[in-house]
Formats: structure tokens, C-alpha cells, sequence
């Protein structure tokens, strides 16, 4: 199977996994967490241009798992996450690891921020390694192992 076909199939997993769990995601922690992992894949390249931007944030609006927020709430935090990234990446980055620590303490909502960073990275198809580098990052601020979603 072509890397293409496994991105794009391991990506669908993930939002099948997600939207069977979509009940249970509806906590202040697992919304914060989600628009911080969202920010950080974006950006994870250290840049985000406008395209980028737009694509994530149409991806969050037409979530069916982060439907159970409102949009306009979730595109704010989004925003506000990658504005932290965008003015210093390494120092922003702290903060956004610290957005993300706060599903921690719900192993569901942890894996599913997780999965999240995974649907999103794998959107345009390429899920490249730097985007790869922050979801596994973002696996240890979670205390979830990184092997357990093939990162």
C-alpha cells in the first residue's frame, strides 16, 4: 500500500474512532486541548501561511466530533494558539504543550486529541514528519505512548 493510501486510511480510522466517541468529548479540557493540538500541527513546520490557516480551520468547523462546540468559539482558540506559535514557535509551543496537558487526566479525551492531531496532519494527504514530531510530542505531554498510534 502507497504511504499516500496509508495516511489517508489511518486518517479515517482516526475520525471513525472519534466520532464513535463523540459523546464523551465534550469537556472545557478536551476543547482547549483539541484547538492547541490543531494549532500545533499547523504550525508545525515553525510557519503557517494563509492557506494553511483557512484549511484547518474549515476542517474544525466541519468536524463532527468538535460540532458539540460552537465554532466560532473553537476557531477563536484555534486563532489564539497559533498567534502564540507564530510570535515565538519554541515559547509557544510551551504554552500550546500546556493546553494540550489539560485532557490529560481523561485517558479517552487524551487519545483523542491525539487522534485529532493525526486527522488533522493527515488532511492534504501528507502527513510529514514534522507533524509527526509534534502529535508524538504532544503523546508525551499525555503520558500516551507514541506506538500506540504508529508515530
Amino acid at each position: 500500500m502507497a504511504l499516500w493510501d496509508r495516511v489517508k486510511e489511518s486518517a479515517s480510522t482516526m475520525q471513525t474512532q472519534l466520532v464513535s466517541k463523540k459523546n464523551d468529548l465534550k469537556s472545557g479540557a478536551f476543547r482547549d486541548a483539541s484547538m492547541a493540538m490543531c494549532a500545533l500541527v499547523a504550525a508545525a513546520d515553525g510557519t503557517v501561511d494563509p492557506s494553511e490557516r483557512q484549511r484547518v480551520a474549515q476542517l474544525i468547523s466541519t468536524n463532527e466530533v468538535l460540532q458539540n462546540f460552537p465554532a466560532d468559539d473553537l476557531r477563536r482558540r484555534f486563532e489564539a494558539n497559533l498567534d502564540k506559535l507564530a510570535a515565538d514557535f519554541d515559547f509557544g509551543k510551551v504554552g500550546v504543550l500546556q493546553e494540550i496537558a489539560k485532557a490529560k487526566k481523561k485517558p479517552a479525551e487524551a487519545r483523542a486529541v491525539i487522534q485529532i492531531g493525526i486527522v488533522i496532519g493527515g488532511a492534504d494527504g501528507d502527513f510529514d514528519k514534522t507533524e509527526q514530531a509534534v502529535v508524538r510530542e504532544a503523546c508525551f505531554t499525555l503520558d500516551l505512548p507514541p506506538h500506540e498510534f504508529d508515530l
